[in-house]
């Protein structure tokens, strides 16, 4: 079109930019289904708070896994005039993000915090990140990259104080706002220092223009990827910028907690991968070295922290640190083989992580806390939850016959293939030293009868029944068993995970690097 202007002044052509709707199918199901699922909730009467609202939550997740799943068939490259790809790399992360809400949809269904914030409120809250982190990892431009950014941390800062007559939630919700903003603000420096160097915010224009001239070495250019990297680094996880995880992870409501813990780091690997393929593979040499000491530190920083803590939540959080560390070296090495490596190992990370959160809730509601001592007799009182913990404990320490120690396996060997062999040693290490606290939790849990949680000492929650049947949370069981038998599943039959992870590695070979 023709923009109108005053007399004497030139006219200037305007052309719009071309939307594939196709494409973006999964993305307007989702936006669609936040905005439904708000309406849902406001129709009254328990049926439609108790059922219609979750209902409408979870057909929402389910139609946008089903698309993204049948796009891995036809994956598009270049969408919105190159601003996003739903390209191999984008679908597989992006069913991880889908997948992972779906099962802290079910986990939340009879939660408190939802009662206390709204079950409309909450189960929109969390289809509007997904939307987030759908679009950060399909992001293939500086301007998608920050807005899509924002989208999956602002629900997050709510969803984290949600329980609102706790104050736990409240400081936890104030606390990541907090830091959030900050880690976008340095993150957002750092984008327009990268546009400043080089004219340009589309990824593959950028690293095509740093191939060429001597802009790779410009000053304002290494700076603006260095703050890049730390506030990517902030949301990870990634030591020495976790100082805020175990306690935002133990404020928040559990089930937000389970989704942060596996999703966040997700939707960043995603698109640090991305990014290296892309603006960042020019000045390689220059962050690769930074990135790996950073794993080497988040590995040994998250599994001595982790070793002290009596607070499960807390011990997940600083697990959690250690496992970025891990998933970093993916990046690191940056080739197919990592790439794939990676996304095997968070696929697993998601199941071995969403279990133990599962029986975290159930023994919360049954008054024993989320500390240690809560998981004491849990083998005599509920097999069903006991047994779920321990694989998944197991799985995330590393030993065999788990996935965690087939997606190890192959972090190891990818680091050792791609030169970075100490970075391989350093997961060894670090997995030696999970031991010391994964298999204190299946010493608790299989503890004899007299040292039970129903010891005086144990902590009681507030407003929690004591005397709760451990067998009335179908939900929460059927989460937790379904985790473990697939983690025990991919530690015997990998190769169908591994195929598809596959996939990904072949998409950031052809991206160029």
């Amino acid at each position: 079109m023709t923009a109108l202007l005053p007399a004497g002044l030139i006219e200037v052509a305007v052309t719009a930019p071309s939307v594939e709707y196709g494409p973006m199918l999964p993305f307007f199901v989702l936006a669609g289904g936040a905005i439904l699922t708000l309406f849902v909730s406001l129709i009254g009467g328990d049926v439609a708070q108790r059922l219609l609202t979750p209902l409408t939550a979870v057909a929402t997740l389910l139609a946008a896994n089903a698309i993204f799943a049948i796009r891995l068939k036809e994956p598009d490259p270049s969408v919105l005039t190159g601003s996003l790809a739903l390209d191999d790399l984008a679908l597989i992360f992006d069913i991880i993000f889908a997948s992972a809400a779906l099962a802290v949809a079910v986990i939340a269904w009879r939660s408190k915090s939802l009662r206390e914030v709204g079950r409309g409120e909450f189960y929109s809250l969390l289809i509007t990140a997904v939307l987030g982190m759908t679009l950060l990892s399909s992001a293939t431009d500086l301007v998608a990259l920050f807005l899509s950014f924002e989208l999956l941390s602002i629900p997050l800062y709510v969803l984290c104080a949600s329980d609102l007559r706790r104050n736990g939630s409240l400081e936890s919700g104030l606390k990541y706002l907090i830091i959030g903003s900050l880690a976008s603000a340095v993150m957002l420096y750092g984008l327009a220092m990268i546009y400043g160097a080089t004219g340009d915010t589309n990824f593959y224009e950028i690293a095509d223009m740093l191939a060429k001239t001597p802009a790779a070495s410009d000053p304002l250019l290494l700076v603006g990827v260095g703050l890049l990297l730390v506030g990517l680094a902030f949301k990870a996880s990634v030591a020495p910028f976790h100082q805020w995880t175990p306690d935002v992870y133990e404020g928040a409501p559990t089930p937000v907690t389970a989704f942060m813990s596996v999703t966040t780091k997700a939707a960043v690997l995603a698109l640090l991968v991305r990014l290296s393929a892309g603006p960042l593979a020019p000045v390689r040499d220059n962050w690769a070295i930074v990135l790996a000491v950073l794993a080497s530190i988040t590995i040994v920083v998250g599994n001595v922290g982790a070793l002290r803590q009596e607070s499960l939540k807390r011990m997940l959080a600083y697990s959690g640190v250690a496992q970025a560390g891990y998933l970093l070296v993916g990046v690191v090495v940056g080739t197919g083989l990592g790439v794939a490596a990676l996304v095997f190992y968070m696929c697993v990370y998601v199941l071995m992580n969403l279990g133990p959160f599962a029986v975290i809730v159930a023994r919360e509601r049954a008054g024993a806390g989320d500390g240690l001592r809560g998981m004491r007799g849990l083998g005599r009182e509920a097999p069903l939850l006991a047994w779920p913990m321990t694989i998944c404990m197991i799985a995330l320490a590393g030993l065999p016959v788990t996935g965690g120690f087939i997606g190890k396996v192959l972090l190891v060997q990818a680091a050792v293939f791609g030169d970075w062999a100490w970075l391989g040693v350093m997961i060894v290490i670090g997995s030696a030293i999970s031991l010391g606290y994964y298999l204190r939790v299946v010493a608790a849990i299989w503890m004899p009868e007299h040292e039970t949680a129903s010891d005086p000492s144990a902590p009681v929650l507030a407003g929690a029944d004591p005397a709760a049947d451990p067998g009335a949370h179908p939900e929460l069981i059927a989460v937790a068993v379904a985790a473990a038998a697939l983690t025990v599943a991919l530690g015997v039959y990998p190769e169908w995970l591994l195929d598809l992870a596959r996939y990904a590695g072949e998409t950031f070979i052809a991206l160029g690097v």
